[in-house]
């Protein structure tokens, strides 16, 4: 449990973060005084309004995934900006930070290369740029192909993510192609997506904006099929996902949520650690957020109920933002993996009969996707195959021309 100290100055550091004093607040989160810092440094502000075009540059083309980055976060660094925290807070800050999981080492970091490409290129646009990976299969002709875009965890990067998840392998097997949007260091000192800032949580604005300009040049550049695009991810990336779900229901076909957090539940730091640790305000104690946001985008979510870096119960409220459209009643299935974790499947369908919501709940699991592979981070093979469950579920889903033109 975190300390009363420690949750009063969450508390207030909230206080201030909303009046605009970020700097003092972040002072107070060093255990310092909000006279101790300096001038505070102004965030680049996003641009508002219409969809700004971009383009994207293939920087170099490889047909294995390279060796994944180490896994061990930064110590003591949180994001935004590389503040360092006081020592006995470090171990608290580690563990609930912004969507970091514990890391479960690999026991191998060779990847066995796919027939297809995997490429590197940049997205660039006026609201920004972000690198990223792109896997190609095989069989891709210019035929107008799925796309799943793929958002990794804090200190991760594209290879890992590919790498652990398997996600290039199952799209060889099925036909389609697989983008992963890189977040720097520059952006968040831990590599999370900032999910938990206002200004990356609208459209047309901040990192959703950049990420949906990035998947429409990747549709224009390589003819697919703008109707069958999917989105989703891990921790920092699966609350990211959700909120491309909120924000742009009329790019992504459906949504996976993998041990994330719902959109709209934190707008600072305190915020998220609140969310993460199950409260709905700073630290658990504040108002609940989000409640206002749904999406009618079908929707497929893993969490693990052994999760002590964000909460199992961020998994219903990432369902409840989703039920829209879903029928009175589900279907439960229960499950076991052989040698490996129980599961229950809580299914969901509209009012055409058609599968909407699935909500799986991985019996064991902690912070890691369920059934990857070793030689990425945050995995765990005992689980139920996540990549394969959302692609299967994906590949139900599909948006209407209407909107599909929309995109």
């Amino acid at each position: 449990m975190i300390d009363a100290t420690m949750t009063k100055r969450m508390e207030e550091a909230t206080r201030l973060t909303r009046a605009g004093k970020l700097q003092e607040a972040m002072a107070i989160l060093q255990g310092g005084s909000p006279e101790s810092r300096g001038a505070e440094t102004p965030n680049t502000s996003y641009q508002e309004g219409n969809t700004f075009d971009g383009t994207c540059e293939v920087i170099d083309e490889e047909a294995t995934v390279s060796k994944p980055a180490p896994a061990e976060p930064p110590t003591g660094s949180f994001s935004p900006g590389d503040i360092k925290m006081p020592a006995a807070w470090r171990d608290k800050w580690m563990k609930f930070r912004g969507g970091v999981a514990q890391p479960v080492q690999a026991t191998s970091t060779s990847v066995e290369p796919q027939p297809g490409a995997f490429t590197a290129g940049r997205f660039t646009s006026p609201l920004g740029s972000r690198d990223y990976k792109l896997y190609i299969p095989s069989g891709y002709t210019g035929q107008a192909l799925p796309l799943v875009v793929m958002l990794h965890g804090c200190t991760q990067n594209p290879d890992d993510f590919a790498a652990g998840t398997e996600m290039n392998r199952l799209a060889e097997e099925q036909l389609c192609c697989v983008l992963y949007p890189a977040q720097p260091m520059t952006a968040n000192s831990s590599k999370c997506w900032n999910w938990f800032k206002a200004e990356d949580q609208q459209r047309e604005g901040g990192e959703p904006a950049i990420i949906a300009g990035m998947t429409r040049q990747i549709i224009k550049t390589h003819g697919l099929d703008g109707s069958r695009v999917y989105v989703a991810g891990l921790s920092a990336g699966a609350a990211m996902a959700t909120t491309l779900a909120m924000t742009y229901p009329d790019l992504f076909a459906a949504v996976g949520v993998h041990s994330g957090l719902p959109h709209g539940v934190a707008q600072s730091l305190p915020d998220a650690l609140g969310a993460m640790q199950g409260g709905t305000g700073p630290l658990g104690g504040g108002k609940a957020k989000g409640a206002g946001w749904a999406s009618e985008v079908p929707a497929i979510i893993f969490h693990g109920d052994r999760d002590t870096t964000v909460h199992p119960s961020n998994a219903d409220r990432v369902a409840a933002q989703y039920s829209t459209s879903r029928q009175a009643g589900a279907t439960v299935e229960q499950g076991k993996v052989s040698n490996g974790h129980a599961y229950t499947r809580t299914t969901h369908h509209n009012a055409k009969g058609e599968p909407h919501l699935e909500q799986w709940q991985v019996h064991g699991a902690g912070h890691a996707w369920s059934g990857g592979s070793a030689k990425g981070s945050y995995t765990d093979s005992k689980g139920p195959d996540a990549t394969k469950e959302m692609l299967r579920f994906f590949f139900q889903q599909q948006l209407h021309q209407a909107s599909a033109g929309r995109a």
